[in-house]
């Protein structure tokens, strides 16, 4: 019969064992306290009445929203370029909807809720911090975040280092106004060139990884062809926020996912979280060990949000 000392070793030991195995690991990453949603994703609702769409989102469960731009202090180009493209979505709401920032703060304060992030543009990025910084810091984001290289800037890969470059003074420029650059992928320069090189990561290995923060996208990463674990694992130390949205079937673009026309024909297989074959469990526990600090649902322009949201919410919280 074992001493009690042998005894309390042995299953000291075991419990040791266990709160070190991957089972315990796995269980530790259960849940997403403060599941957020990109605002991107009801953009007709907000631009009919902010109010309501904010208070659907809180019914909801959502704790952390992120912002789209154009705003008020955003640069002209960008204004223009949105201008552009209203007509054919068939809204034109952006920023604070219509509202000065302190009015939408408030109205989201009220609504418990948090706006660690918001996408803007290239040409505020690189010309205007002072005024990015300025209205990031009254409404509370930590992170402002490039959500996609114009098209011209993204022609060849020696596009791909020049953008490192200016990413590299955009992260110096936001570190030194005291917020963070973060950038989100979209499906373009994932694909290996016919040499084997991805363009994504020359230009994220040429960047500074104590200033340019990432954002990956898990619907246009797969779409791209890439493997999202094995993006979050090689950059852990950058990755600080997700994009979810799940995939209805397996499929990646029909070229190098550089055009709109290819983004298209891949937006009827967004579905809501848990509906697809993205394997989100095993992406979010990743996440979770290597510090991801922010989880956005995106379903672009989804139709049925009052279902769909609900369902994607849901079934974060318990993956």
């Amino acid at each position: 019969m074992p001493s009690r000392r042998s005894f309390v070793k042995q299953t000291g030991l075991a419990s040791m064992a266990f709160l070190t195995s991957p089972t315990v690991d796995f269980l530790k990453s259960q849940g997403v306290s403060n599941v957020g949603i990109q605002l991107f994703s009801i953009p007709k609702m907000l631009s009919a009445n902010p109010v309501a769409a904010i208070g659907m989102l809180q019914q909801m469960g959502y704790k952390e929203l992120e912002l789209y731009g154009p705003y008020t202090f955003s640069a002209e180009s960008a204004k223009s370029g949105w201008k552009q493209v209203t007509g054919m979505l068939g809204f034109s709401g952006s920023g604070y909807f219509e509202k000065s920032s302190s009015e939408f703060l408030k109205l989201i304060k009220d609504s418990g809720m948090t706006t660690p992030s918001m996408h803007t543009d290239l040409d505020t990025l690189e010309n205007d911090m002072p005024a990015l910084a300025k209205a990031a810091h009254e409404m509370g984001h930590k992170y402002v975040v490039l959500p996609a290289i114009p098209d011209a800037r993204r022609k060849t890969l020696d596009d791909y280092k020049k953008m490192a470059d200016s990413f590299n003074k955009i992260g110096a420029a936001a570190k030194k106004e005291g917020i963070r650059f973060g950038y989100h992928n979209h499906g373009y320069g994932i694909k290996p060139l016919a040499d084997g090189t991805v363009p994504l990561e020359v230009m994220l290995n040429a960047t500074d990884p104590d200033t340019v923060f990432l954002e990956m996208d898990l619907f246009w990463t797969a779409a791209g062809g890439a493997d999202p674990v094995a993006l979050l694992n090689k950059y852990s130390k950058r990755y600080k926020m997700l994009h979810i949205k799940d995939m209805s079937k397996k499929a990646t673009f029909s070229g190098d996912g550089g055009d709109a026309s290819q983004w298209f024909a891949l937006f009827p297989l967004m579905c809501s979280c848990g509906d697809g074959v993205l394997d989100l469990k095993n992406i979010i526990a990743t996440s979770q060990k290597i510090g991801v600090e922010h989880y956005f649902i995106e379903q672009d322009m989804v139709a049925n949000p009052e279902t769909a949201l609900k369902k994607s919410i849901d079934y974060i919280k318990t993956v």
